[in-house]
């Protein structure tokens, strides 16, 4: 006899609601309010295409780091994650995967995915997957349900893409000038590539970076340059923020000679030692850090990330597939250090810090606390729990973290860092884990039951706060 799942209290309208207080924050505020997705990888062409996707797989498969890590662990076969099968094949072995991961939010987001977008009620699993094959892909057929639909459905109301230095950016002006789109899509400017002088390709990097921005780049003076006119190409295209992904935080100094003389070696395809590029690094930073605060942007650093340690697989696949670590490293002082050199020549802007070790909670919240600026309340954020920590634990820590060491009524709240259209319910996910936690201190009598205040409160870090903090009353 074949057994059927019983959906009793699963994932119900008061999902991670315990509390009334919970219920009505969330479903009298939190719900309601549009989403500004901050920071995230989505692709500007696909928005402006509005690109349709041909089957579920290709749209929630494709490229989804933690899905694919999922399978991985299940032992599924590469051909089936990033190989030929075919899209029902790699469907067929997530959902098999799927019912496994009690306890992770993957079960949780795909779910809510399948719900909000597809009005699927069931769950995913081996025995279900056909059914929700048809229904998804019925569904992605729509006119309706391409990326700009996909996103107007969410509630977003501003978009920031991640963007390197040499990007054109023309997708994004297609977008602003076509004017049909109701979310605004900003680009953020992610320097990496020109500030990692022992990377494979840096010479042939900074001879692109050179060429678009029309500066021969031959010295440090020349780099900073060049990333000066890009800056303010970007700023002329409605950027709001940079974005900087750091394995750790670069702290040293070196005459402007020595610094040179490493650009040099690194240019001519030599390594550099770790002191020489730090202290570039440190001096790049630095610099940019002065521009972004002269331009009003605001500047985030993401930090303690462990890249690539499966040799093989990178040798086979490339990065960004799935093989990234959280990269425990003490770089407290170097963070300290690199903050107060911004802070003593008044070129600390606006700055979103986020540690991919969660174990750095509580020193984040510490340290912006030390660098905290008159006239703004939370110059310095600690950002939401980022990647391997956005899960309702990894959030719950965090905030309670920032509730007891700072303001968490400041707080800038969720993004996604997503490449898939369909990740817009984490900051569903997340308001409710928000207005659960937040019942519960009423309910302890930790906090009054002033719904009013509370409501004020959920509604600016679900939205609010962000919008302020990046400066985008006017455009959104």
């Amino acid at each position: 006899m074949e057994r059927c799942a019983d959906m009793t209290g699963f994932m119900t309208e008061d999902f991670l609601l315990t509390t009334d207080t919970a219920k009505e924050l969330y479903h009298s505020y939190a719900e309601k309010m549009p989403i500004i997705d901050y920071h995230c990888h989505v692709s500007p062409k696909e928005i402006y295409e509005d690109k349709h996707f041909s089957n579920i797989t290709e749209v929630w498969l494709g490229g989804d780091h933690y899905k694919w890590r999922i399978m991985r662990s299940n032992g599924v076969s590469e051909d089936y994650i990033t190989g030929d099968r075919s899209p029902r094949e790699k469907f067929q072995k997530f959902a098999e995967a799927l019912p496994k991961v009690i306890g992770n939010p993957m079960y949780h987001w795909c779910h809510l995915e399948l719900k909000r977008y597809f009005g699927y009620e069931g769950v995913l699993n081996g025995d279900t997957a056909e059914e929700v094959w048809n229904k998804a892909n019925e569904i992605l057929a729509r006119e309706d349900m391409g990326a700009r639909g996909i996103i107007e459905k969410s509630g977003v109301a501003f978009i920031g893409t991640t963007d390197d230095p040499i990007d054109t950016l023309e997708y994004h002006e297609l977008i602003r000038k076509e004017g049909k789109l109701k979310a605004v899509v900003a680009p953020s400017f992610r320097p990496d590539k020109a500030l990692n002088l022992n990377n494979d390709g840096f010479r042939e990097y900074i001879a692109s970076l050179a060429a678009v921005s029309g500066v021969e780049i031959n010295s440090v003076s020349s780099l900073k340059q060049a990333l000066y006119k890009r800056i303010l190409y970007f700023n002329e295209r409605g950027c709001k923020a940079s974005d900087h992904g750091l394995n750790y935080i670069p702290y040293a100094e070196m005459s402007e000679e020595a610094m040179n003389e490493a650009l040099l070696k690194a240019l001519s395809g030599e390594k550099v030692s770790e002191k020489e590029l730090q202290a570039v690094q440190t001096e790049l930073l630095c610099f940019c850090a002065n521009t972004y605060k002269e331009l009003g942007w605001v500047m985030q650093l993401h930090y303690n990330c462990l890249r690539n340690p499966n040799s093989k697989m990178f040798g086979k696949l490339g990065p960004d597939t799935g093989f990234d670590v959280i990269g425990p490293c003490d770089c407290s002082r170097e963070l300290a250090k690199l903050l107060d050199k911004m802070y003593s020549a008044d070129a600390l802007p606006r700055t979103v810090l986020y540690s991919l070790d969660s174990k750095d909670n509580s020193f984040i919240d510490t340290l912006i606390g030390a660098f905290q600026q008159e006239g703004y309340p939370g110059t310095l954020q600690h950002g939401s729990a980022w990647w391997f920590n956005d899960t309702k634990k990894g959030m719950r820590e965090q905030m309670e973290s920032l509730a007891s060491l700072g303001i968490l009524g400041n707080f800038i709240g969720m993004l996604t860092d997503s490449r898939s259209f369909l990740s817009y319910t984490r900051h569903e996910y997340f308001r409710r884990i928000l207005c659960g936690l937040f019942g519960e201190w009423v309910e302890k009598g930790e906090y009054p039951a002033d719904i009013p205040t509370l409501g004020r409160m959920v509604e600016d870090i679900s939205y609010g706060n962000a919008k302020r903090f990046f400066t985008l009353e006017e455009i959104i």
